[in-house]
């Protein structure tokens, strides 16, 4: 049983304000400091916490993937974020799409108006005293706090790049040169816009964001390789172009699934815009993260058919993120080895995406609750197979040698399968067979674990299923 009742918790994003909330659920006081509105960033619009700052997309919530499974886990564990998220909803093909502005402005009233939280809308520079302490500062920490911390744990931080998909004015196209359609859909039905291109205008599309004036690097970030290195599933759309004149349209542009109503064919490449709100006044380039300069995009982006008068609501751009070296840097309980008692969670911590942000900030709450669950997740279910990849040492039998996940140099992790344990036997049928055991052990494993874990909570914490209705 933890003896303290008030946690401090650093940062308003998805990790922290899910961490609040969980916080205070269990019947502990929370003091959340959100140096927005203060202080901006170069990626946040607004002063709301959990915020968006680059795809409104949180994936799939097919329960047969890995972030389908990890929401349904997550739903199961009473995710308040989640639950907004599906509050939010808007249409977007098997994904769990929202409109960024309902849902950010939710979770601010319910945080604004929870009387066990107090928000302090401040800067944090040094690592405060108080614990036990969240750290949840995400990608845009500020880059005094990251001095202090990484003075204090002495392990090295790395950084990277992540870049956000322009956002156009849906008044502003030219409908009438797109088509409406979701891959493998019914031509002319579904939840996507595509812009359909035949090879000489893909050609020229690549050969533009090629040649385009990019931004050089910027908001203090060191002179080193790794700090440039941008991660590959937040890749620049002119990074992909640099690799290959084919890997757009194999990537984010391919036409695979998508056949053109108008024609009957399938075009050669595809730029696919997904709603960025109920109305669908806006709409996001999908997969076209980048960091070409403002004047740039509105040259290169109004050559596509349908764009000639397209108006920008929020251009591509690039920013810093940084992130803990997790496997050398946490210890057994996920704090800090360094700082006993300081909880670093979400995107800070090294892992990629919206859900798997969530997921830690949950978690690192439900270990900080007056009775916290005895065992970590089994690593066969969706929120173990994370933790592992974080901590794998946690997850190593006594007396085995470390893996080479532990030796090599850590990278932010998105969840996939590839991160769950191996099945003991073959399973025949192929990939899809093999997933199909792959959920039923995960879900098995975490009834068990979760229902253990039930057992000692109070009734307010033991959770719900928003996606309960979605499971099959």
């Amino acid at each position: 049983m933890n003896s303290h009742d008030h946690v401090t918790v650093v940062g308003g994003g998805l990790a922290g304000t899910e961490a609040a909330l969980s916080l205070s659920r269990s019947g502990l006081r929370v003091t959340l400091y959100e140096m927005r509105p203060e202080t901006r960033t170069g990626a946040h619009r607004t002063g709301n916490l959990a915020e968006l700052v680059c795809s409104n997309s949180l994936k799939s919530v097919d329960p047969e993937t890995a972030h389908g499974l990890l929401k349904e886990e997550l739903g199961a564990m009473g995710s308040f974020v989640l639950e907004a998220a599906m509050e939010a909803r808007i249409p977007g093909g098997g994904a769990l799409v929202v409109d960024r502005d309902r849902f950010s402005a939710a979770l601010t009233s319910r945080v604004e108006a929870d009387p066990n939280i107090s928000i302090r809308r401040e800067r944090v520079d040094r690592i405060p005293p108080d614990r036990p302490l969240i750290l949840a500062t995400g990608p845009l920490t500020a880059p005094e706090l990251s001095r202090d911390l990484l003075s204090r744990i002495g392990s090295d931080r790395l950084s990277f790049y992540d870049a956000i998909s322009p956002v156009v004015d849906a008044l502003s196209l030219d409908l009438s040169k797109l088509f409406r359609g979701d891959r493998y859909g019914t031509p002319g039905e579904g939840d996507y816009l595509n812009v359909p291109l035949d090879e000489e205008a893909y050609r020229m599309l690549v050969g533009d964001l090629l040649h385009g004036e990019r931004v050089p690097p910027h908001e203090g970030v060191e002179d080193r390789p790794e700090a440039l290195r941008a991660f590959e599933a937040c890749q620049p759309v002119e990074s992909l172009a640099d690799s290959g004149p084919e890997t757009l349209a194999f990537g984010p542009m391919r036409p695979v699934g998508l056949v053109d109503p108008r024609t009957g064919r399938t075009p050669y490449a595809v730029v696919q815009l997904r709603a960025e709100n109920r109305e669908e006044t806006a709409y996001n380039m999908v997969g076209f993260q980048t960091k070409l300069r403002y004047s740039e995009q509105d040259r290169i982006f109004r050559k596509l058919p349908g764009f000639s008068e397209a108006q920008f609501l929020r251009y591509g751009s690039l920013h810093r993120n940084t992130f803990l070296d997790a496997p050398r840097v946490l210890g057994p309980d996920l704090s800090l080895r360094a700082l006993p008692g300081v909880y670093p969670t979400g995107q800070m911590v090294g892992v990629e995406g919206y859900t798997e942000s969530i997921a830690l900030g949950r978690l690192s709450a439900l270990y900080l609750s007056p009775d916290p669950p005895a065992t970590l997740p089994p690593p066969t279910t969706a929120v173990g197979a994370l933790l592992r990849a974080l901590v794998p040492s946690v997850y190593r039998p006594e007396g085995e040698s470390p893996g080479p996940e532990e030796v090599a140099p850590f990278s932010p992790v998105n969840l996939h399968f590839g991160l769950f344990p191996p099945l003991p036997t073959r399973v025949r049928g192929g990939k899809r067979e093999r997933r199909k055991v792959l959920v039923a052990r995960a879900r098995r494993d975490f009834a068990s674990w979760w229902s253990a874990c039930r057992d000692s909570l109070p009734p307010k914490e033991t959770g719900h299923h928003p996606l309960s209705s979605e499971r099959r």
